[in-house]
């Protein structure tokens, strides 16, 4: 029998491997010279200075931060859909305070941005959570809608009031220059890298050395064993936990527009709220594992555009690897509770 501890890295190597087999038949059914994408893909992600720190280290910043958020409210057993959502609330927060910190202190002007990005997240997070507090209206359902309502409200501001001032192009004029965050020398990689590590450290020990954290995690063991049996208040804890999510995609948007873009603009995220679920399911939410699933499918993401420039395959197509990694991990965990349960009763 394996060993405990061992069960997580041969399930995650496992869906791995899976991905990429599949990756691999694909492009070869589909026609394409499979040796060649792979390689494209590996050089696209990790084929030079460039690649590593403007490529995939920049598009694993909002995916780590994200994952995290999602990582948080799975641990108490919420399931928030909506991280796309409140990643959209909080960048339009980041840029309306961006624009208005012009001649401040960039400390100050950054903080400003963060802080508003964060509590545009939890605002936007908050409908949910009230509607399930109080009327019982599941997470998945009204989090997940709320992604088209976040949409439809970007492409709303950004032709609307936070359009340039030329009101020729749908975008937003540039925040100010000391909202910026401070770039990695010939790079584009910038210092929301050691804060979403820094994030992942802290909130492993909240998970670890707090009360907060054991009741994060016997409430999403059971809620109502942790509420007739633990007495903790689970209503409670779902709630914060909830929000706490919404903050920490709220700041990914943030984080997105200080460091990357520096406007807002229509498809801002190419998908990274839903990704995120895949980034924290494959780390199986623990928030250290969250910083090595967030760099894999940064470079998958960044490995998927090179593999379409240099060998004509679709950038999507890695969408199709990702997805059967996390079939996977969510089938391995699925038998690995119905191996446990058998032992018991077998007991």
């Amino acid at each position: 029998m394996i060993a405990e501890p061992v069960r997580p890295f041969v399930s995650v190597t496992a869906a791995l491997a899976a991905g990429f087999l599949v990756l691999t038949l694909g492009l070869a059914f589909a026609g394409y010279d499979a040796q060649l994408a792979l390689t494209a893909l590996w050089h696209g992600a990790f084929g030079s200075w460039d690649a590593v720190f403007s490529a995939t280290l920049t598009r694993a910043v909002p995916l780590i931060v994200l994952g995290l958020g999602v990582a948080l409210a799975f641990r108490a057993g919420a399931l928030n859909i909506g991280g796309e959502g409140q990643f959209y609330a909080g960048a339009m927060a980041a840029t309306w305070v961006g624009l208005q910190v012009a001649g401040w202190p960039a400390p100050l002007a950054i903080a400003s941005v963060w802080l508003g990005a964060a509590l545009a997240g939890v605002l936007w997070i908050a409908i949910p959570v009230l509607l399930k507090l109080r009327f019982g209206v599941l997470e998945v359902i009204s989090t997940l809608l709320l992604n088209f309502v976040a949409e439809a409200v970007v492409s709303y501001a950004v032709t609307g009031p936070l359009q340039e001032a030329r009101q020729v192009y749908p975008q937003s004029d540039p925040i100010a220059d000391a909202a910026r965050l401070p770039l990695l020398p010939g790079s584009r990689l910038h210092i929301g890298i050691l804060v979403a590590v820094l994030l992942a450290i802290g909130l492993w020990l909240v998970f670890s050395r707090t009360v907060w954290g054991f009741q994060l995690r016997a409430t999403g063991l059971g809620m109502r064993a942790a509420e007739v049996s633990g007495r903790i208040p689970v209503k409670r804890v779902l709630g914060y936990a909830l929000l706490w999510s919404g903050a920490f995609a709220g700041l990914a948007g943030g984080i997105e527009i200080s460091g990357v873009t520096y406007s807002l603009y229509q498809n801002l995220s190419p998908g990274y709220g839903f990704t995120a679920i895949a980034v924290a399911l494959l780390a199986r939410l623990h928030p250290l594992g969250v910083i090595a699933t967030g760099l894999l499918f940064g470079a998958l993401e960044a490995g998927a555009q090179g593999m379409q420039r240099e060998a004509g395959v679709p950038a999507v197509t890695v969408a199709v690897a990702e997805a059967v990694i996390i079939l996977a991990v969510v089938l391995a965990e699925a038998l690995s509770r119905r191996g446990a349960v058998s032992q018991r009763q077998a007991v």
